[in-house]
C-alpha cells in the first residue's frame, strides 16, 4: 500500500486544481440549493456533513498551535486548509490539507480527499439533517467515513456522529468513533460549541485520547464570513485528525470564506439577472397580516432555501434572513419589493393571483428563487 501512497503524493497537485475546477463548472448547471458553511451550525471539530451551495467555491483556513513551557516557549503550528465546491443533488467534492501532521510516522504532510452528500435537510421538511463522507487519506493510506445526524431545536444545534476509520499505523485493523456536540446561538452572529469524540479502541501507547473542542464562533456583519476561535486537543481538520485527542492542548482560529461564481462571473440565458427596464419600487411593499395558509423560509448562505416553492392561492410566504449580510425579497415583474433585510429580519408577502412569480435578491442578483402559485382546493 505504500508504493500506492507515494504515487498519489506525486500526482495530488497535478490531479487536484483540475479536478476541483471541472466541478465548480459542473456545480453552476445544478438545481439544488443547500445549506451552506458556517461555523455557527457546528463545534471546531464536528463538520456535520454541511455541504458547500451549487456553484460556490468553499475555502477554509483552519490554524492550531501549541507553545512549549519556559524558557523556550516555541510556538508549533498546525494548519489545515480546506477547499471544495457544491454538486448537484446536495453533495459536495472537496480535500483538506495539513501541513504539519502528527497522525502517521515520519510522514508530516496529511492529504484527505472526500465526498460528502446530504440527502435529509431540516431546512427542507426533513426531521433531521442527514450526511455522510466517504474520504482518502494519504497519511494512513486508506479509506475513511462518516454519518452524521443534526436537529436545530430553536437556538441549539444538536449533532451526532459514527466514523470509520482506517488504521494509519498499517496494523490491519479498522478504527470506530463515535461523538456528539451542539452549537448554541446568542442571536445572529455569536454561538458557543463543543463537542467530543471517543475511539473505541485508541492506542494509548501512542498517546491517542479521546477528542473534544470549546470555541466561541462568530458570524462577521455585513459578510459571508464566519469566524471559530476554540481550544482542542486535536491536531488537523480530516476524520482521522478531529477523531484522535491527544496530550496537548492546542489553542487555534477558523476562518471560512464561500465564494459564490455568479457574482464574480455573472449568468446567462435563463439564469441572467432581470431586465434592467424592470425597476422595483424603492419603498418596500407592505405586506398585510396572513389569513389563510403560511409558507415560512429563509435567506441563508448567500442564497434562498428553496430555489423553488409551489403554494396554493391565498397563501403567504414569510422570509427571514438569517445571513449577516442585507438581502431583498425582489419580485422581477416589479410588483413587489421587501426593502432590506437586515439579519434577523422577516417580510411576508401574500400570493392571491395563479401564476409563476421569479424573484431575487436586488444587491445580489445571482440570488433567485421561483414562487409557483396554484388554484386553491
Amino acid at each position: 500500500m505504500r508504493p500506492l501512497r507515494t504515487r498519489l503524493l506525486g500526482a495530488r497537485t497535478r490531479t487536484l486544481t483540475p479536478t476541483l475546477a471541472l466541478c465548480a463548472a459542473v456545480a453552476c448547471t445544478g438545481a439544488d440549493v443547500v445549506h451552506a458553511q458556517s461555523v455557527l451550525d457546528r463545534p471546531p471539530n464536528l463538520s456535520g456533513n454541511w455541504v458547500a451551495n451549487r456553484g460556490t467555491i468553499q475555502f477554509n483556513f483552519l490554524h492550531r498551535f501549541t507553545a512549549s513551557d519556559a524558557p523556550v516557549r516555541k510556538v508549533s503550528n498546525f494548519p489545515t486548509f480546506l477547499i471544495g465546491t457544491g454538486l448537484p443533488l446536495r453533495a459536495m467534492v472537496g480535500a483538506h490539507y495539513a501541513t504539519n501532521s502528527t497522525l502517521a510516522p515520519a510522514f508530516p504532510n496529511e492529504w484527505e480527499l472526500f465526498v460528502r452528500a446530504l440527502p435529509l435537510q431540516q431546512d427542507r421538511g426533513a426531521p433531521v439533517d442527514l450526511g455522510g463522507q466517504v474520504g482518502y487519506n494519504v497519511a494512513s493510506d486508506g479509506l475513511d467515513g462518516e454519518v452524521s445526524l443534526a436537529r436545530r431545536l430553536g437556538a441549539l444545534r444538536l449533532m451526532g456522529v459514527a466514523r470509520v476509520l482506517a488504521d494509519p499505523r498499517q496494523r490491519g485493523q479498522v478504527d470506530v468513533a463515535v461523538g456528539g456536540g451542539a452549537t448554541l446561538r446568542f442571536g445572529r452572529f455569536v454561538a458557543l460549541a463543543g463537542d467530543y469524540t471517543m475511539l473505541t479502541d485508541p492506542d494509548e501507547s501512542l498517546g491517542e485520547r479521546d477528542a473534544w473542542s470549546a470555541g466561541l464562533h462568530l458570524a462577521l456583519p455585513s459578510t459571508p464570513h464566519s469566524l471559530s476561535l476554540h481550544v482542542t486537543n486535536t491536531n488537523t481538520a480530516t476524520l482521522q485528525g478531529a477523531s484522535r485527542g491527544g496530550d496537548q492542548l492546542r489553542y487555534g482560529f477558523e476562518f471560512t470564506v464561500p465564494l459564490t461564481l455568479a457574482r464574480f462571473f455573472g449568468r446567462g440565458g435563463d439564469d441572467a439577472p432581470p431586465p434592467t427596464t424592470v425597476a422595483p419600487p424603492l419603498a418596500p411593499t407592505p405586506s398585510a397580516a396572513p389569513t389563510g395558509a403560511v409558507t415560512r423560509t429563509v435567506l441563508r448562505s448567500m442564497a434562498f432555501a428553496q430555489e423553488r416553492l409551489e403554494v396554493t392561492a391565498g397563501t403567504t410566504v414569510v422570509w427571514t434572513n438569517e445571513d449577516a449580510v442585507t438581502h431583498t425579497v425582489t419580485a422581477a415583474d416589479g410588483s413587489f419589493d421587501s426593502g432590506r433585510l437586515r439579519a434577523g429580519d422577516s417580510w411576508s408577502y401574500t400570493f392571491d393571483a395563479v401564476g409563476t412569480v421569479e424573484i431575487y435578491c436586488r444587491p445580489h442578483t445571482f440570488m433567485r428563487t421561483t414562487v409557483v402559485v396554484r388554484p386553491g382546493p
